[in-house]
């Protein structure tokens, strides 16, 4: 018998996937936000809120549909803990973002596009049903990898890879751990990851690329928190600022500083739901974070005697409200984050599932906890590779005070903090390492092809995504 000749460098070998011929597709879905694009790119070409509009029995996808109209809700198809509860609307948002937003418009098959009919009018219709066979599926070309939060579970994740290869016949499919994917950004195998995004603040140690169990832990001092402490605030403040969004402002007009605003207010013939109005008000909040509150940076901590007065002696920020009411900010935009690192400065939030932060909730005790989970021996090693990411760390002296806490915490230690400069890399973090992952030659290897998928079932996905 001939010995089989190599293939040609040219020629990919079929049952491999994720080379140079095949763009596999990374989609990491938070509780805020569901990003997508094509692995080997340095950002996600699509990103929509996870928060999706519900009017009359359909669904809508995307920033620009979330508008006022009557009978229309804002729903999410995550729960607080980044983990998908409607699967039925998560099958449809990575659909949209996957197909519909990110594959080229595929043509129409012959036998449709009104061209081919005959003279005595009848459609040619054999090449037509070949065509469709093989459009059948969505993505039947593109390996998928999947994010993931640390926690979730074995149902949810073997529901992920049937979705994939059932609903939309990926050839392959990985499924991969949001900390350890933002390590690998960071070009780092080994690393204590601080993620501190919109709905959690986690804490995860990863060791040669994987997950030490025993090491994650998870808070909800994130976004959503800091955005309840900014409301209680304002509703303490002198006088208290009433939140209007700015879909309900029609006109303004200038005020002086800490005048009542002059605007006039839109009305809508129809009832608000009160889920699109809390998603716009969010809206304002995440602005009023963005650009005015900061995170004390020392010396010690904000409570400490004289710290306050000083504070008051800073140059503020001043913000305008959508209906023109403006005000300075001083020592109030430094106290409004303290309760992430002291939870004595918190302001108690109304609602028993987002009440006082207790003292294991602040980051550096998440820190502390995680690595008391972790051999003692690893411990340095993942002090001096601390890696943060998640979009509420870019909160300006977020990694100053965090460095503080840590030398205080372990004196004589080496710490290292590792942090992106590039406000997209930060907020992006896992889905680049995701990017990187699966545009590695070295990583085809790895993929659960449809033949390991057809043979094993869903359960496949336990075994090898560790």
């Amino acid at each position: 018998m001939a010995q089989q000749q190599p293939l040609p460098s040219s020629v990919q070998p079929t049952d491999i996937y994720g080379g140079d011929e095949v763009s596999a597709l990374v989609l990491d879905p938070g509780y805020c936000h569901t990003r997508a694009g094509y692995a080997g790119e340095e950002m996600p070409k699509q990103v929509i809120p996870s928060f999706y509009g519900h009017i009359d029995g359909r669904d809508l996808f995307g920033d620009e549909v979330i508008l006022p109209r009557a009978g229309f809700e804002v729903r999410n198809y995550m729960n607080r803990d980044s983990v998908v509860e409607d699967w039925e609307a998560a099958t449809k948002i990575w659909e949209h973002l996957l197909v519909k937003r990110l594959q080229p418009e595929r043509p129409t098959p012959a036998s449709k596009n009104g061209l081919n009919v005959g003279d005595d009018g009848d459609v040619a219709m054999d090449d037509g049903e070949n065509d469709m066979d093989g459009l059948e599926k969505p993505l039947a070309e593109s390996p998928l990898l999947m994010t993931e939060a640390p926690w979730n579970s074995a149902k949810a994740r073997e529901k992920a890879i049937e979705i994939a290869m059932e609903g939309w016949g990926v050839p392959a499919f990985w499924l991969s751990r949001t900390p350890v994917l933002a390590a690998f950004a960071a070009g780092k195998a080994t690393a204590l990851v601080v993620d501190v995004g919109g709905a959690n603040a986690t804490v995860t140690a990863i060791h040669d690329g994987m997950v030490l169990k025993r090491s994650i832990q998870r808070s909800p001092v994130a976004g959503l928190w800091l955005s309840n402490q900014i409301r209680t605030m304002w509703e303490t403040n002198e006088p208290k600022i009433d939140i209007v969004p700015s879909f309900m402002v029609e006109n303004k007009k200038p005020v002086e500083a800490e005048a009542p605003p002059n605007a006039r207010l839109r009305t809508f013939p129809f009832p608000i739901a009160d889920s699109f109005r809390a998603f716009e008000e969010e809206r304002l909040l995440t602005e009023f974070k963005e650009s005015v509150v900061e995170v004390w940076r020392g010396p010690g901590r904000y409570m400490a005697p004289g710290n306050e007065d000083y504070a008051r002696s800073q140059p503020g920020r001043v913000f305008e409200m959508p209906d023109g009411r403006n005000q300075m900010w001083r020592e109030q935009r430094y106290k409004v984050s303290e309760g992430m690192w002291d939870e004595t400065a918190a302001y108690p939030t109304a609602g028993a599932d987002e009440g006082r932060v207790s003292k294991g909730q602040t980051i550096p005790a998440l820190i502390k906890a995680a690595l008391e989970g972790v051999d003692v021996d690893l411990r340095p090693n993942l002090l001096g590779n601390i890696i943060v990411t998640g979009g509420t760390t870019l909160l300006n002296g977020f990694n100053d005070r965090l460095n503080l806490e840590l030398t205080t915490m372990y004196p004589g230690l080496k710490i290292k903090i590792h942090a992106a400069g590039l406000t997209s890399e930060r907020r992006f973090g896992s889905w680049i390492g995701g990017s990187i992952l699966a545009s590695l030659g070295t990583f085809h290897q790895m993929w659960i092809s449809r033949k390991e998928y057809d043979e094993n079932g869903a359960g496949i996905v336990e075994k090898r995504c560790k």
